[in-house]
């Protein structure tokens, strides 16, 4: 069976082709910048470049599928996104009929079609469905609130109201009733829908166990992050005047926000069972599904590698770093002429007697405070001067990763709202190497970001020459 996946790139599709490989499926995936999905396919999922919206490039794309997920959305892309939305999916529905694709598997929106309020998102979502099984092909559509997932747009959004604001002024919308679903599942759904019996177009609504309010759900994930929350109710916040507040508090999620927000007063919860009837999936319990969707998040820390971090050569700089999830990110990189062996010996002589190589007062300084506030400080020192292993302390540090002649990390111990990282990585080049630093801090609520905003001059400072004082170390070997 041939399978063919749009929108492999965004959230659900880049979850959904990880768990087709995994199950040995034949994917491909039309995809507009395959450089995107590098490293990320397995040998038997083919990458096709193209417009979802170029009725040639989906007649290519659909020629030989069996089965074809229509997960394309227009909506952080176009203002008039329910007309591009539209088109895309008369194009794709137009190209699946010609082509002879079997069945079309289909992510939209819960939400009552009779409901005359109903958003513009949800309308367009609704609309969509319509359109592909007008098509006359087998039609599987899915209905879901919203999902809950390291990387899920409304979970994020989220999780930065959660985390930026101690007092959240909470608009009667935040009360609306909605059945939010785990990725997971909603995973699982998307790949059981292939081997269904066929029966003629279908909807599905699906979703977790729990109903509760956009409110409980910010407060469940309060609660597991330990951050204690004041919510005021207020009858008076329109889902406009919120999309304005959102502007000011959350500005990276305003252009796609603003129009989710509009959705918030339409309830989204299931209204038959049907899903439950035809699916042999148990669905996740809220609170289980914000815990995994956080364990996600730091699996994948813990696996990233920072040398290949996005914008690594793209100025300006941002003051405080670059936000990536709900960690904030200082990196920086300097080409060095020495071998890798060379460079990463200077990087694991840092700390301890040997100085940090630049600002060692600041250390001192910081150190000092450390322990006044009841952490380790600086005196600890390093139990050996030119090489450290895994678990052992390194002055207010502890090295969690020590990858030889390639990665360093240290995890902070000092005292701080939050969490931190220093990690270092070597990678050869032809004749030389780039050595990247990289901090890394994960704030706790408030307290957390005005601490990272409020050092971040020093961290200019200090961070910059370090790095200048490795690399001179390590020319001189």
């Amino acid at each position: 069976m041939r399978i063919l996946l749009t929108g492999a790139t965004g959230y659900v599709g880049g979850c959904l082709l990880d768990e087709l490989q995994r199950r040995g499926h034949a994917v491909r995936c039309l995809v507009r910048r395959p450089d995107r999905l590098a490293g990320r396919v397995s040998p038997t999922t083919e990458v096709v470049g193209g417009d979802a919206t170029n009725p040639a490039d989906l007649a290519r794309a659909c020629d030989g599928i069996d089965v074809a997920y229509w997960l394309v959305h227009a909506m952080d892309a176009s203002a008039d996104f329910e007309r591009s939305d539209r088109l895309a999916a008369e194009r794709f529905a137009t190209a699946a009929r010609e082509a002879g694709v079997a069945r079309i598997i289909y992510l939209g929106g819960l939400g009552a079609d009779d409901d005359e309020q109903l958003s513009a998102h949800l309308r367009s979502r609704h609309e969509v469905g319509a359109i592909l099984r007008a098509s006359g092909l087998d039609v599987i559509e899915f209905r879901a609130s919203i999902v809950i997932g390291a990387g899920s747009f409304s979970f994020d959004l989220v999780r930065t109201l959660v985390e930026r604001l101690p007092v959240m002024i909470c608009p009667a919308w935040l009360a609306t009733p909605t059945q939010p679903i785990a990725i997971g599942d909603i995973v699982a759904y998307l790949a059981a829908a292939i081997t269904l019996e066929s029966s003629g177009p279908r909807i599905f609504e699906i979703g977790g166990p729990d109903k509760v309010s956009y409110g409980a759900i910010m407060k469940e994930y309060a609660r597991q992050r330990g951050l204690g929350r004041l919510m005021i109710p207020v009858p008076v916040l329109t889902p406009r005047l919120s999309s304005l507040w959102l502007q000011l508090v959350a500005p990276q999620y305003a252009k796609v926000g603003q129009k989710l927000i509009d959705g918030l007063k339409n309830p989204t919860v299931v209204t038959n069972d049907a899903a439950r009837r035809e699916f042999a999936i148990e669905p996740r319990q809220l609170s289980t599904a914000i815990r995994e969707a956080i364990r996600s998040e730091d699996a994948a820390f813990a696996d990233r590698h920072w040398a290949e971090f996005p914008d690594v050569d793209s100025p300006p700089r941002r003051y405080g770093g670059r936000p990536q999830g709900r960690r904030l990110v200082d990196h920086r990189h300097a080409v060095v002429a020495v071998s890798a062996e060379r460079a990463f010996a200077a990087i694991e002589r840092i700390g301890g007697t040997n100085g940090w190589y630049a600002c060692n007062w600041l250390w001192t300084l910081r150190g000092w405070i450390d322990r006044v506030l009841g952490g380790p400080g600086m005196a600890r020192g390093r139990r050996d001067p030119a090489t450290v292993c895994v678990g052992e302390p390194l002055d207010c540090w502890r090295v969690e990763v020590c990858e030889r002649p390639r990665r360093l990390r240290l995890a902070a111990e000092m005292k701080m709202p939050g969490r931190g990282w220093l990690e270092f990585e070597v990678v050869p080049r032809d004749g030389d190497v780039t050595i990247h630093q990289t901090a890394v801090f994960d704030p706790r609520g408030l307290g957390g970001l005005a601490y990272w905003y409020s050092i971040w001059p020093l961290h200019e400072i200090v961070f910059r020459r370090m790095l200048a004082g490795i690399a001179r170390a390590a020319v001189r070997g």
